[in-house]
């Protein structure tokens, strides 16, 4: 009995020196969540500037750009995965990968030859470990993206997307990300980036291109246009990866606040366990002194 009680306080031990790193993971996931959130949703405003900025140039220039004409002349696509550094944060890079997969297989379906880019060391351990070939990664912050790494990734798939067939150019961009919706809900999304959409000044029948006010373009309208869309390429790209962020951070805080309880209730159980075994070698020692003075008196 002595043994399996020793066995259970090893046990609660060791749960309760995972039950303290589990909460302390959910206060620091619980610390940084807020600030991830703020930057993921400050970027709407800017976005939706930006968004009817091209809309009022495209109404004044040639919509006839790289950017936003689709390519026959290669099959090569590019499939973006944005996943975690690290784990302990449920099903979130699971979730992502999981979609990734669907999504390679319907482009190779489809006649595709998909290129992955990689964020976040899980997306990259996954495939390597699979032998799937990772054209690029980047890892370091998939908590906290940085303006300057956004912008590395923008430029290598614009130049991607931009080269000639024959120098590796690629006619599509996929992402594989997840929406911060709410501190209890991500979504996983795929979407297509390039070639881009643009959308008339006129699309929501608000305005008409008549009833726009007058612009002057300084160089030109054209230039102007041909400047936005990188730019607009670019802060969708960081916006994604802010997104990212949140997510990651509130799927950690709900896993860790869910590993806290769980472990809170298994030390609840080994204690049980152990009072029971403690009890019961009381009973067994009270036993056998009786047994022991009945033998003695009989005697």
């Amino acid at each position: 009995m002595a043994g399996i009680q020793r066995i259970y306080k090893q046990k609660i031990q060791a749960t309760s020196t995972l039950e303290k790193v589990f909460h302390a993971m959910e206060l620091i996931a619980a610390s940084r969540i807020g600030k991830a959130r703020d930057a993921a949703m400050g970027q709407d405003p800017y976005t939706q500037a930006l968004i009817k900025s091209i809309q009022t140039v495209a109404a004044h220039a040639n919509a006839d750009h790289p950017l936003v004409t689709e390519r026959t002349d290669t099959n090569r696509v590019i499939v973006f995965v944005v996943t975690s550094d690290r784990g302990m944060a449920g099903s979130y890079s699971s979730s992502v990968l999981r979609e990734t997969e669907r999504l390679l297989e319907e482009l190779k379906e489809a006649g595709k030859d998909p290129v992955l880019y990689v964020a976040g060391r899980r997306g990259e351990s996954y495939f390597r470990f699979r032998g799937v070939d990772v054209e690029r990664s980047w890892t370091g912050e998939s908590d906290k993206p940085s303006g300057r790494t956004s912008q590395e990734i923008a430029d290598e798939f614009l130049s991607r997307f931009l080269a000639p067939a024959d120098a590796g150019g690629v006619a599509e961009l996929h992402v594989v990300y997840t929406r911060f919706i709410s501190m209890v809900t991500q979504h996983v999304h795929i979407r297509r980036m390039l070639p881009l959409q643009v959308v008339d000044a006129d699309a929501d029948d608000a305005t008409s291109v008549d009833d726009t006010p007058l612009y002057e373009f300084e160089p030109s309208a054209q230039e102007v246009f041909d400047g936005l869309l990188p730019m607009y390429v670019s802060q969708r790209i960081h916006g994604m990866l802010l997104m990212a962020a949140a997510s990651e951070l509130a799927s950690r805080q709900q896993a860790m606040h869910s590993a806290t309880e769980n472990a809170q209730d298994l030390i609840g159980k080994y204690t049980r366990l152990a009072n029971n075994a403690r009890q019961a070698e009381i009973t067994t020692e009270i036993t056998e002194i009786i047994s022991g003075a009945d033998a003695l008196g009989k005697n």
